[in-house]
């Protein structure tokens, strides 16, 4: 009998790292309502909304939350501000969208028929070189930390813009930024991270790190996509790498270059490794097939028509993410009588 491949997807839980969804609903975008994108070739903007998250079968979106790295600009506030529109969003839409910080609450969410929302911070230049924000931001339920975004902060240097520096690894702040997260069980995202740096916090943190949107060296030359030495140095950590859907990254204009990028980090770091990384929201020109979140089935009809197995799709699809967040904290930060954080999602404790 042939498989139902739109059942088959939807039988899957289907993760995805990034979205930078939150900032357009700090500027009053619904996330209850149905857009669709208003630019040719779906570029930009409004790729991700509830009611067709739900038509695509996304189980779990991570959120990246920006901010500018201008001081006069209040970085953590600009944090906090998009915190506070997830949870507005999950105040709207109770029936629908829940947050959640771990893989059972993601599993759970999935059950009742929601939304999982998960909260990533995009760049350290956020806690403007306070050590001790990161565990604010772990107590209002942010899960992973990006340490480089455009431009150069107290951590280290950007893979591109203001302040690269090829030579440059891993600041003082930077090695304790690490230690911290790991101590907190925050998860590391090494998203827009010079070579150096990248290979320096990976082989430093005592816990899985990820890369959150990204793609591969290994298929298309693109300044931020990463090398064979990279992917190795995730999958030996135990982590995870999102591929993005952006054509520009992907060095192609449809789904089979989406594969290509998997295929080449499944080669290198096994399939444990691959993951998905939309970057939708994110100012990103989808390849035609997902230029929302609907085409979600179709790329996982492509994977399977090139001959990858169900339990492969769907480690790609989602159980390669669920894998690094699997372990539940003990309590909730909240709760901590000392004031700080439990262990996290791949923590390996104080």
């Amino acid at each position: 009998m042939a498989l139902d491949t739109e059942s088959f997807h939807h039988s899957c839980t289907v993760v995805d790292l990034h979205a930078d969804t939150p900032y357009l609903m700090r500027l009053g975008y619904d996330l209850g309502a149905r857009h669709s994108p208003p630019l040719p070739r779906s570029a930009g903007l409004f790729h991700l909304d509830l009611p067709r998250a739900a038509q695509g079968g996304l189980s779990a979106q991570f959120f990246g939350l920006i901010s500018f790295s201008h001081p006069w600009l209040r970085p953590p506030t600009l944090i906090d501000w998009q915190l506070d529109a997830l949870e507005r969003a999950q105040l709207n839409n109770p029936d629908r969208f829940v947050l959640c910080t771990t893989a059972d609450e993601i599993r759970r969410a999935r059950a009742e028929g929601k939304l999982a929302g998960l909260r990533g911070i995009e760049g350290a230049h956020a806690l403007q070189g306070k050590l001790e924000l990161v565990a604010h931001f772990a107590r209002r339920g942010v899960v992973y930390l990006g340490l480089l975004h455009f431009v150069r902060n107290e951590a280290g240097a950007p893979a591109y813009g203001r302040g690269r520096d090829d030579s440059m690894g891993l600041t003082s702040f930077g090695h304790e930024l690490v230690d911290e997260l790991n101590r907190l069980g925050l998860v590391v995202d090494l998203a827009h991270i010079n070579r150096r740096g990248f290979l320096e916090a990976a082989g430093r943190s005592r816990a899985p790190v990820i890369v959150s949107h990204t793609g591969v060296l290994g298929v298309h030359r693109h300044w931020r996509n990463i090398d064979d030495d990279q992917i190795r140095a995730v999958a030996g950590s135990g982590g995870c790498i999102g591929i993005i859907f952006s054509r520009s990254f992907l060095g192609a204009s449809d789904l089979d270059g989406v594969c290509a990028h998997l295929e080449h980090v499944i080669r290198v770091g096994g399939e444990d490794t691959p993951a998905l990384g939309s970057d939708f929201d994110g100012m990103v020109t989808p390849p035609r097939g997902l230029e929302d979140v609907c085409g979600l089935p179709n790329l996982t009809r492509a994977l399977l028509r090139r001959g990858h197995s169900e339990k492969q799709v769907a480690k790609i699809m989602g159980e390669n993410a669920l894998r690094v967040w699997g372990h539940s904290p003990a309590s909730n930060a909240s709760e901590s009588q000392d004031g700080e954080c439990p262990p996290r999602p791949g923590a390996t404790g104080p």
